[in-house]
């Protein structure tokens, strides 16, 4: 059986849909699906031998404190999964680290690149990607594992980056930061829970690593553009220096402190969002896989989800960054 571990998420819901046979392991649920990775005891007695295990539980908003919550549920409790694969020889794996082990500003690195992680949650995802090779180099013998890397994962029902940045701009409220050439690479979740789901069909033993990115990369204007023509109305646009975004981040980060509220803007979030995020994917787009939907269907089927068509306003939504 495939057993999604922080299946109640954003990604591991939109998994389920795509699935015949799975079963949703979170510590947001109760009873028998109740699993919380950072406590071993919890994750005792949850696998068999047979069972495919796909591990997206993380901590990974921007704003998490104290610090050390990305390591024990990032790191420690990766190890924790593996601890009990190993008790009962489950060999299958599939973990979402992300493309964040990269770093900012980097000219659209590959798997083979460097990492240099420039905040925890990109830290915390190497050092459990590396508790993984560990595993894994430790006995080999018929084991699969898959690192996926996602760049920022969109779609309908999330309410994270990608979200509040489309609201701002279906809203007319939208100001560029700097010249809105930096390019932003995206994955919408319906391509990148097909990917999960090629890979559990496959089994194929080893040990692989690949970025996840629908391509092609856009930046800030095209995605202006992009977004317009989805929505067909014209979207006023202020441009604003990048000396006074800055600024205005660390205002906000200084306000927040004041407060001890957390703000939709931040000095992390404003470096996020000039920085050129752009990341290699040839590897899974040559690796025989297809992409059920072009990045503007994507775009457009999230916009009119979220701006166009009527919904109930009781539907479950998910908070991610």
């Amino acid at each position: 059986m495939i057993k999604i571990i922080g299946g109640a998420g954003f990604v591991g819901s939109t998994l389920s849909l795509i699935l015949d046979e799975a079963m949703i392991l979170d510590k947001k649920l109760i009873a028998q699906n109740y699993i919380d990775i950072t406590l071993p005891e919890t994750v005792r007695n949850r696998f068999t031998d047979s069972d495919k295990i796909v591990l997206l539980a993380a901590e990974h908003r921007d704003d998490v404190s104290p610090i050390s919550k990305y390591y024990d549920t990032n790191v420690q409790g990766t190890k924790n999964i593996l601890d009990e694969m190993d008790r009962v020889e489950c060999s299958h794996l599939i973990f979402t680290s992300s493309v964040a082990v990269y770093g900012l500003n980097k000219v659209n690195p590959d798997e083979n690149h460097p990492v240099d992680p420039f905040n925890d949650y990109g830290k915390s995802k190497w050092e459990a990607e590396a508790v993984i090779r560990e595993w894994y180099d430790a006995n080999p013998k018929g084991k699969s594992v898959t690192i996926i890397r996602p760049t920022v994962i969109f779609g309908e029902k999330n309410r994270g980056n990608v979200y509040n940045l489309l609201r701002q701009i279906a809203s007319g409220k939208f100001f560029m930061i700097g010249k809105g050439q930096n390019k932003k690479s995206m994955a919408y979740v319906g391509n990148v829970v097909a990917f999960i789901k090629d890979r559990l069909e496959l089994a194929q033993e080893g040990y692989h690593v690949f970025n996840y990115v629908d391509k092609p990369d856009l930046n800030m204007t095209s995605l202006l553009s992009e977004i317009e023509n989805s929505l067909k109305k014209k979207i006023p646009s202020i441009r604003v220096p990048l000396v006074l975004g800055y600024l205005g981040g660390y205002g906000f980060d200084l306000l927040a402190l004041i407060t001890r509220r957390k703000l939709a803007i931040s000095s992390v979030r404003v470096k996020k969002f000039i920085a050129t995020t752009q990341f290699d994917a040839t590897k899974v787009h040559s690796s025989g896989f297809i992409a059920p939907y072009s990045l503007k269907q994507g775009l457009d089927r999230t916009l009119n989800y979220e701006f166009i068509q009527e919904r109930s306003d009781d539907e479950e939504v998910f908070y991610t960054e």
